[in-house]
Formats: structure tokens, C-alpha cells, sequence
């Protein structure tokens, strides 16, 4: 092999080197520790965690307990590789763990689970505490470089791998017998995950999918005075409707939130795969809003064309529909004057309100990202097949899922089957 290594660097050696301090690359240095092997984790932050503890600062939703089938199809077109993931440390088997760090746990009434105190530094701390008692070392401001020249290992020789990293002291070398990549995807960049891994894997021959934004609001060409007079004004409860570009209908109820852009919160982050994915193919996408979704067509059909006598239109649908605020406000912003005093076309508009959605919110802002490192590219242990003894893990896979509990719970999974196909490999050289 040939060899350009720099003799001045500062040079260390472990059983397994894993890169990314999320809930995929601890519970890989767990489940590796627990095997005897001896285990470095290093993280560019100075601290590990800091997606997590930020996702657990509006309360930390671990997973949900919603039927396995119906779970299980929350990944949508990567379903079928979840699936055996899930089969090893599902929700159920997560919720046990948490349990096992003295952390409690309940089901809240919209099925998602979460610690009794709704908080997640209770349980990074007890998870870091076992985490140190079993052996593994941790190494913050540790900012991944790449391979050393001549250093990756090979299929043949099962050659260490030789890791660059940047530290406040200058650069160090890792030599690894296995490496584990937990390196997130491309949100949040200043917690740690910017997506500045994928030239070096793609450079190594590694198929990527393109980063992309998941979970995320999109924007809307509001009127100055509608995005002045209602941004951060909760819509609920509503439902959204659209066409994905495959003609198939897809419908969710909940509530969103109008933002000075455009429209954001949990029924939008539920659709928001398809919905950019639309405007991938077409350039824009248009959602209809059922802004009185309780309600049959027929009922709101019979309330708009109930006489009103002398009181005006926006006083007639707040008395006989309840329409005020914000959704009188959406009627009048989405609709011509013409439209608005058309019964038929009011009523059809309550209803199936069209609103056109231009663009995702930059992927650095939103709640996850899609793509990744594709499965294709990877063994049953997500171990690259690019780079033996390589193995990937969490958010930096091709995969995305909704909010809900399903994130969290794929990545604490794959952390798992990365962990196990890496002491597998171990065991093999």
C-alpha cells in the first residue's frame, strides 16, 4: 500500500474509533463496549449530545406506541431497510432501555412517549455516566478530517484505518481496526451536524443521496399585511390535502403555524416529504386547507348560503361557522373579492382552500434532512462496501421519517446494527 503518513503527527490506536456523539453514535459505543472492545468516541462539538438536548427542550419525545405496522410505514420508501432495525430495538425494546437507565417513561395521549419529566439531560447524563463505566473514552473538539493518505483500511488485510482530526492542540491520528460514522446530516450545523462528511465519503467511492430538507416549513408569497398581522398564529384545528407527484393523495389533520415566510409546525413537518418532493418535480406545490375540518361540506354548504340579512359577511361566518382571525384572514388573503361573496365557491373554499407552497425552508433551519448514505451502498451491518470496516449510522443514512418519536427511534436502531456488524467484523480479523 502506498504511503505518504506524516511521522510528525500525533498518533494513537484503538479497537474502534466512532465519529458523532448523537443517540447513534453513543449507543454503538455501548453496545461495542459492552462486546470488550475498546472504544474512543470522538465529537467536533464540546460537549456530545447537543442535537438531543435541543430536540428535548420542548419535551423530549423518545418514540411512539402506535401499532408496528403503522409505525413501521412512517419511513416510507426506506421501510423495508428500517424494518430489521426496528425488529432488534424497536419502541418497545427503547423504552425498556430508558427504564434501564432509571429513566420512566409514559404514553401521552397522542401515542408519543416520553420521560416522566418530559426532559432529555436527565438522561444523557445517567447515559454518559454508564457510558464512562464501561470503558469508553471521549474525546470533544475532535473535528473529523478524512482518512490519512494511504491509510483506510483494506477488504484483504483488514488494515487499520488512519483518521485525521483537527483538535485545539493541532492534528491527530487515529489508527482504528473499525470505524463507526454517527455524523448526523446536514440541520443544525451549529450543533454539529453540516454535512461536511459527504466529499469525503463520496471521494472514497461511497453513493450518496443529495442532502435535503426534512421536517421542515415552507414558504408562501404572503401579502405584507397578512404576514405582519398573523405570523406565529397557530391554525387548528385544520387539515392538509395534496397530490404527491406519483397522483397519490395524502391528507393529515393537526394544527401549523403561519411564520413570516410561509407555514410551519406538526401537520406541515407530517407532509412535508411529499409536499417537497412536489416541488421538487413541478416547481411549486398546492396544498388545500380545511379550515373547518369537523365539519361535512354539506353543513358548511348550508351555513354559507343561510340568509345573513344586513350583517356582513365576515360576521355571518363567524356566527353560523366560527370562522375568525387567522382563517378569515387565510379566506381573504388566498381568494378575489369575487370568490369570497360566491357562496358556492366560499364554501367549496372552507373546505379545500388552495395555497401555493414555493420552496422548503433552507435545510440548516429545519427539524432533520433527508439522504444520505444510501443503502445500496452498505452491507446488512452498515458496513460500507466501499471501505471495509467502515460502518454508518443515524441521520447520515438515506432515510427520513416525520416527527413523532420515529427519528429518534431509527437512529438509536441503526447505532445498534452498526455496533453489532462492527464487533462482527472485529471478530473476523
Amino acid at each position: 500500500m502506498p504511503s505518504a503518513l506524516n511521522p510528525s503527527l500525533q498518533r494513537t490506536s484503538t479497537d474502534v474509533a466512532i465519529i458523532g456523539g448523537g443517540p447513534a453514535g453513543l449507543m454503538a459505543a455501548e453496545v461495542l463496549a459492552t462486546q470488550g472492545a475498546s472504544v474512543v468516541l470522538y465529537d467536533a462539538m464540546p460537549s456530545v449530545g447537543r442535537k438531543f438536548l435541543m430536540a428535548g427542550k420542548g419535551g423530549m419525545n423518545l418514540t411512539h406506541a402506535e401499532p408496528e405496522a403503522a409505525f413501521l410505514g412512517r419511513y416510507g420508501a426506506r421501510a423495508a431497510q428500517i424494518a430489521p432495525m426496528l425488529a432488534g430495538f424497536g419502541p418497545q425494546a427503547l423504552r425498556d432501555w430508558v427504564h434501564g437507565l432509571g429513566i420512566e417513561t409514559f404514553v401521552g395521549s397522542s401515542g408519543r412517549v416520553f420521560p416522566t419529566d418530559m426532559k432529555a439531560a436527565p438522561m444523557l447524563r445517567a447515559w454518559l455516566h454508564r457510558l464512562r463505566e464501561s470503558g469508553v473514552q471521549f474525546h470533544m473538539r475532535h473535528r473529523w478530517l478524512g482518512w490519512e493518505d494511504g491509510a483506510q483500511g483494506g477488504a484483504q488485510h483488514r488494515a487499520p484505518h488512519g483518521l485525521r482530526f483537527a483538535t485545539p492542540s493541532g492534528e491527530v491520528c487515529v489508527q482504528a481496526r473499525a470505524v463507526v460514522l454517527a455524523l448526523g446530516g446536514a440541520s443544525w450545523a451549529r450543533l454539529g451536524s453540516d454535512g461536511t462528511w459527504v466529499p469525503r465519503l463520496a471521494e472514497r467511492g461511497v453513493d450518496i443521496a443529495p442532502l435535503r430538507p426534512a421536517n421542515c416549513g415552507f414558504d408562501v408569497a404572503w401579502s405584507e399585511g397578512f404576514a405582519e398581522r398573523f405570523a406565529g398564529t397557530p391554525v387548528k384545528p385544520a387539515a392538509i390535502a395534496l397530490t404527491d407527484r406519483d397522483g397519490q393523495p395524502h391528507a393529515r389533520q393537526g394544527e401549523f403555524v403561519i411564520s413570516t415566510t410561509g407555514i410551519e409546525g406538526s401537520l406541515v413537518y407530517a407532509l412535508s416529504a411529499p409536499i417537497r418532493d412536489r416541488i421538487e418535480a413541478d416547481g411549486s406545490a398546492v396544498i388545500h386547507l380545511d379550515l373547518l375540518p369537523s365539519h361535512s361540506a354539506e353543513q358548511v354548504s348550508a351555513e354559507v348560503s343561510h340568509p345573513r340579512g344586513a350583517r356582513s359577511l365576515s360576521s355571518h361566518l363567524q356566527s353560523r361557522l366560527g370562522i375568525t382571525g387567522v382563517k378569515a384572514g387565510l379566506l381573504r388573503e388566498c381568494l378575489s373579492k369575487d370568490a369570497m361573496y360566491d357562496p358556492g365557491t366560499l364554501a367549496v373554499s372552507l373546505k379545500a382552500l388552495p395555497l401555493r407552497l414555493l420552496r422548503a425552508r433552507p435545510i440548516d433551519e429545519v427539524i432533520s434532512s433527508a439522504g444520505g448514505v444510501r443503502f445500496e451502498a452498505m452491507d446488512e451491518g452498515l458496513m460500507l462496501r466501499a471501505l471495509p470496516g467502515v460502518f454508518c449510522a443515524g441521520e447520515m443514512l438515506d432515510w427520513e421519517a416525520p416527527t413523532g418519536g420515529y427519528l429518534l427511534t431509527a437512529c438509536f436502531a441503526s447505532g445498534r446494527t452498526a455496533a453489532q456488524g462492527a464487533a462482527a467484523y472485529l471478530k473476523q480479523a
